[in-house]
């Protein structure tokens, strides 16, 4: 399919493979789309500034780019900024069309709705969106597609005159008759207000007076705030909404002059906020600031989780007021279709653009259209000419399953630099967009949004999955039983019933299974093995101290949700692999005594020790925290054994105290990334046993489950 892609300060045209529906979405083949003209435009200008210029304005960046270079070293450090400036990015936000599918959980919509939707994260510039469920609305028959794809720009405008809360008889001042200002205009008459219109462009101005707009002022003719003070008889404005777009600090201490005492002033678009006390202090004016389109933006439960407010506690949401202001069109009380300046076909994205960056008058809006088609599109697509599927070389055809930041910034770089082991066959992403941009950049053979495509692939031989953590057992699975080897990024699993299906399915039958490697990477660590050399013929069992400053995560961020399954078995399980590794032991007995916050800032289960016993006599302990500070090393181990101390800093160090070995030190941390990847094609080629033994990588999840039972056990009695 055809998508819009920002990058360098441009937009481009790029063909994307379709995303898929899944559950509390749904899938919609668009039929207009709206271009924010200042939203939008401000992305493709930005997109385009030099990384040195981009660094003056956010110093803090640079600060952590230091940072990086220091821990991470050169290397590491020049991949992830190179990500950032290769990325290539959405655009669009509002739209209209048919739907197509809707996912498991979806009751409200059904194929061949007429729809309109909204997103920054998914109403995109595309033939095809996937688009959660609380961001789509039914479209009235008596509007079309192309006033219906207005839908984010109208409720952006009807929450800034609910934050306003005007009342009848009122005089309102709108600032800036831009798209969102002729609405504001339009909804504050529907109000019964009086409205006073400030622009610079005249034709604004007059089209807002044909849409019932009572005075215009332009800053040529007359003083704004003296203009106002004539028009209220003194008085001063009820209130103002700011719908400008400027860097001027001098519109809003205008909109504070232009008030009377006890007035509101509502903030909705884009300027300085350099606020001077005297503008409002003695009218004690209330300053609001309207968020988008209304309750539930910027809240992931309601937005992507599905969750609605009660009509009863929260009258209007953000799909109420997308739906209100399609019945408003509806019935005739807004007027949209005068304001729509040019249509332009979906093929013609490039002039539709730069219609908005000349240095005329810039259009009020402007529109995409896409073909009406009853095709479906693929979900597959070619990025560069097929390799020979019987390489020489010997070499692993490879497929990568989530082309999220951690396989970005580590695997396909590591992928490339042992390209004689492996070929880069396809990738596979949620969204079309990045499977196609990620898959261009590191060299696949071609990209797809659904990874049956490649479970079917005769020409791959091995995955690795990097999803979310609550697919990986099932994803694993299935690719598996296509005959397929996997490395499976940590967590092995989230419960026991996944993880005795992978045990099953490794006990069933005769005769070769593919290999399993789960990404417990920090076995594979130079130091690790270094420690692992060390201890081979200790005479004793071993003390073992692990610290892991974990750094604070927000309790809404998905690592903590049911996609994540909480920061003990998505991250903790690394150091009960490792645990297992250095000790080669089968477990005897697991304790864990959790910190329990007294504020909610922090999760209860995000702060612990747990105890680990093994058969050979060895305890082990890990220290798991959010409490600390990131400028402080994140992961340190000592092991006490045979009248020896070794000390592991962060891999970046270590030391051995009573003993014969040389510190060893590395620039950079070495965790075993790459390691962990020659290991991999090692085992499928028959050069060396599976690299984690399938009871260990079982060990190591299995004792992230009891450690999880114990910390929601001692949760649950606080």
């Amino acid at each position: 399919m055809k998508q819009v892609l920002v990058s360098g300060g441009s937009v481009r045209l790029e063909t994307v493979p379709a995303p898929l529906v899944e559950a509390g979405t749904v899938l919609i083949r668009m039929d207009h789309s709206c271009i924010s003209i200042g939203t939008e435009m401000s992305g493709v200008k930005s997109s385009g500034v030099p990384l040195w210029k981009r660094a003056m304005r956010q110093p803090q960046h640079v600060k952590k780019v230091v940072d990086m270079l220091m821990t991470d070293g050169l290397a590491q450090t020049r991949r992830l900024v190179q990500e950032r400036l290769a990325v290539e990015s959405p655009t669009g936000y509002s739209g209209a069309g048919i739907v197509l599918e809707v996912g498991e959980g979806v009751d409200e919509f059904a194929p061949g709705d007429r729809v309109a939707c909204a997103g920054a994260q998914c109403a995109f510039h595309a033939e095809v969106v996937r688009v959660p469920k609380n961001l789509v609305v039914s479209v009235p028959d008596a509007v079309g597609f192309d006033a219906a794809s207005s839908v984010a720009l109208g409720a952006i405008a009807m929450q800034g005159v609910r934050r306003a809360s005007p009342t009848l008889g009122e005089t309102f001042v709108v600032i800036g008759l831009g798209i969102l200002g002729q609405l504001t205009v339009q909804m504050l008459r529907a109000n019964g207000c009086r409205v006073i219109g400030v622009d610079l462009d005249r034709s604004r101005i007059a089209l807002a007076e044909k849409h019932g707009m009572s005075w215009g002022v332009h800053p040529d003719d007359a003083d704004d705030v003296a203009q106002v003070a004539r028009i209220t008889g003194g008085t001063g404005a009820d209130g103002v909404i700011i719908t400008a777009a400027s860097p001027s600090d001098a519109i809003v201490s205008a909109a504070f002059r232009m008030c009377r005492k006890k007035a509101r002033v509502v903030l909705v678009g884009d300027v300085g906020l350099d606020l001077q006390r005297a503008d409002f202090y003695a009218k004690e004016l209330d300053f609001l600031i309207s968020s988008s389109y209304g309750p539930g933006r910027y809240d992931a439960q309601y937005e992507e989780g599905g969750l609605d407010y009660p009509l009863a506690y929260v009258r209007w949401t953000e799909g109420r007021n997308m739906a209100e202001y399609l019945r408003l069109i509806g019935d005739g009380t807004l007027e949209v279709k005068s304001m729509i300046a040019a249509v332009h076909p979906i093929d013609n994205v490039d002039e539709a653009y730069r219609s908005l960056q000349s240095g005329t008058a810039k259009p009020l809006m402007v529109l995409l259209s896409y073909p009406r088609s009853n095709e479906a599109m693929p979900r597959r697509m070619p990025l560069t000419p097929q390799r020979p599927t019987n390489t020489k070389s010997g070499a692993i055809r490879i497929a990568l399953i989530g082309a999220g930041g951690f396989a970005k910034g580590m695997h396909l770089p590591n992928l490339q630099e042992l390209k004689e082991e492996f070929i880069l066959r396809a990738v596979v992403s949620r969204t079309g967009h990045n499977a196609a941009t990620t898959g261009k950049r590191f060299l696949a053979e071609y990209c797809t949004t659904d990874h049956q495509e490649v479970l079917k692939d005769p020409d791959i031989d091995a995955v690795i999955i990097a999803t979310r953590h609550d697919t990986h057992a099932t994803l694993a699975l299935d690719a598996l039983r296509a005959g397929k080897h996997v490395l499976l990024e940590k967590p092995m699993a989230l419960d026991e019933t996944e993880l005795r299906a992978i045990e099953a399915f490794y006990q069933e039958g005769s005769g070769p299974k593919p290999v399993l490697l789960t990404g417990f990477n920090r076995r594979f660590s130079p130091y690790a093995q270094r420690i692992a050399s060390l201890v081979q013929k200790r005479s004793n069992p071993m003390l073992i101290n692990y610290r892991m400053n974990a750094g604070y995560i927000p309790l809404d961020h998905w690592v903590h949700g049911p996609e994540g399954g909480g920061r003990n078995r998505g991250e903790a399980c690394h150091i009960y692999d490792l645990f297992t590794f250095l000790t080669g032991s089968q477990v005897k007995s697991v304790h864990a005594t959790a910190l329990t916050p007294t504020t909610d800032y922090y999760s209860a289960t995000d702060n612990f020790t747990a105890t680990i016993g093994f058969d050979d006599g060895s305890v082990a302990s890990l220290s798991y925290t959010a409490l600390g500070n990131t400028d402080f090393p994140k992961e340190s181990m000592e092991v006490f054994v045979d009248g020896m101390v070794i000390s592991l800093n962060d891999y970046r160090a270590l030391t051995v105290t009573g003993g014969i070995s040389k510190p060893f030190e590395t620039r950079a941390s070495q965790k075993g990334q790459k390691e962990e990847l020659q290991a991999f094609a090692a085992a499928i080629h028959g050069k060396a046993e599976w690299p984690i033994p399938l009871w260990q990588q079982v060990q190591a999840t299995r004792i992230s489950f009891q450690i999880n039972e114990l910390l929601q056990s001692m949760s649950n009695r606080h």
